[in-house]
């Protein structure tokens, strides 16, 4: 049976570098602006009903 290497070195070129960290990023930021409508929503609903 042949063995394959399972180490990650990361993107070949430079653009696929950055590539990477932008789709990151790009995911990050969604992620935060995502979380942040909840909380404010949440928020605003707890505000509202515990009146």
């Amino acid at each position: 049976m042949a063995e394959h290497s399972t180490r990650f070195h990361g993107p070949e070129t430079q653009e696929a570098f950055l590539a990477d960290r932008t789709k990151f990023f790009g995911s990050f930021i969604n992620a935060s602006v995502g979380t942040s409508i909840f909380l404010i929503l949440l928020l605003v609903g707890m505000g509202v009903f515990l009146l």
